[in-house]
């Protein structure tokens, strides 16, 4: 195996676990520690991983860069990595839609770097069998190789880039989807009054689903903030198959709604969710 020098745009709780898998499989790590918080500086240190300092040096020193930031940032990042006249293998590994991802890979083919479309699917890589990085484009088997070891999982989606943004658009237009509704539900129902009887019919048959849900709800505050710049690509790549993709645009709104929970330290209770909900 060719020992390669990967860098990370960048290391927060998702990228960290990627970059630890890359180095379990004997690749030298690095990451741009300018502008970055002191907390994702201690990621990068508990796995080891070198600082390149600039960007300008990482993209010197790299050969192959993988891209995870939050969706707004993808195409800025991509675009400053070629004003830095990156000409090696690069990964966006973002939850985007499957339009961006195709103008940022002509981007980077027009520029004369190579591109993998990348999508994760699961919470952070720490235990086997959980988390799947889905790769698509000519070189996708190239980047697969770079996370051999794991515990991070690869799934090769074949040559045609937008086929990993596409599966990680329809599977979190379920998964986050599904809980900002269920949101927007509780708070439509305390707001008219009839949140505990909707809970008592939910629960009707012995079924968890009322507790689930609230938990479910009180959980997804802590990325909410991340969650509405996904729901918006997801109703870009809904629009763009041909299918409505308002239900996700307000699905947006809703986690732009809960924001303010991201620096809470635990999750909130749920009367605090919903009142901020109804406030707006």
């Amino acid at each position: 195996m060719t020992k390669l020098k990967i860098g990370f745009l960048h290391p927060g709780a998702m990228g960290i676990s990627l970059a630890a898998t890359v180095g379990n499989t004997g690749h030298t790590v690095y990451w741009v520690s300018e502008g970055r918080s002191e907390a994702t500086r201690q990621r990068a240190e508990s796995q080891n991983l070198h600082d390149a300092g600039t960007l300008e040096a990482l993209c010197d020193t790299c050969t192959v860069i993988v891209s995870i930031c939050p969706p707004h940032a993808a195409e800025d990042v991509a675009r400053k990595v070629l004003a830095c006249g990156f000409r090696g293998l690069y990964l966006d590994a973002n939850a985007i839609s499957v339009e961006r991802t195709e103008r940022i890979a002509r981007q980077m083919e027009d520029s004369g770097a190579s591109f993998v479309d990348g999508s994760v699917i699961g919470g952070p890589a720490w235990e086997p069998g959980r988390t799947w990085l889905y790769l698509a484009g000519p070189q996708a088997p190239e980047i697969a190789d770079c996370f051999a070891a794991g515990p991070l999982e690869t799934a090769l989606l074949g040559g045609d880039i937008g086929k990993a943004a596409a599966i990680k658009m329809c599977f979190a237009a379920y998964t986050k989807g599904t809980s900002a509704l269920l949101a927007a539900i509780l708070a439509t129902a305390e707001a008219s009054g009839v949140r505990e009887a909707l809970e008592h019919q939910w629960s009707r048959t012995g079924s968890e689903f009322a507790a689930q849900t609230r938990q479910r709800v009180q959980q997804v505050t802590a990325k909410a903030w991340r969650f509405a710049g996904e729901m918006e690509e997801i109703d870009a790549t809904f629009r763009s198959a041909g299918v409505p993709g308002g239900f996700h645009s307000a699905a947006a709104e809703i986690y732009r709604r809960l924001a303010p929970f991201k620096d809470a330290e635990a999750p909130p209770e749920l009367d605090a969710v919903l009142n901020t909900l109804l406030r707006h």
